[in-house]
């Protein structure tokens, strides 16, 4: 039996993971021409953090990628930081949870599992 526990997060909190996924999933697409999550999830995310940036623009200091954020459009993650050392390391760890955890390295039914609960530091 599987439990979630919603956990509050502060707007910067959420700011910085919201950034995280984005970045890690446009490398996975962009620089490693893979996907685990489909498109409407990416967007999803995406236009959260494009909401949230414009909204609260005194929380998005959150060191990570704060420059490249500044003037982010949701439209596209091809131009964000995908080939950073950190963020393919991740990437790559994340094809290979899917690959392991999924045989048939299909898109992921609930691609809400995949929103990282960890270390945020591990994507700097």
């Amino acid at each position: 039996v599987e439990v979630k526990m919603a956990v509050k997060q502060t707007i910067k909190e959420k700011i910085r993971q919201r950034r995280a996924q984005v970045t890690v999933h446009s490398c996975i697409y962009y620089a490693l021409d893979n996907s685990i999550i489909d498109d409407h999830t990416w967007q999803r995310w995406a236009d959260e953090l494009y909401e949230l940036q414009n909204k609260y623009p005194e929380h998005c200091n959150v060191g990570y990628f704060d420059e490249t954020f500044v003037k982010w459009d949701p439209s596209s993650g091809y131009d964000l930081p995908i080939r950073s050392p950190k963020i393919m390391g991740m990437a790559h760890k994340l094809i290979e949870y899917r690959d392991k955890n999924n045989k048939n390295n299909a898109l992921l039914p609930e691609p809400d599992v995949l929103e990282y609960t960890g270390n945020l530091e591990d994507f700097m």
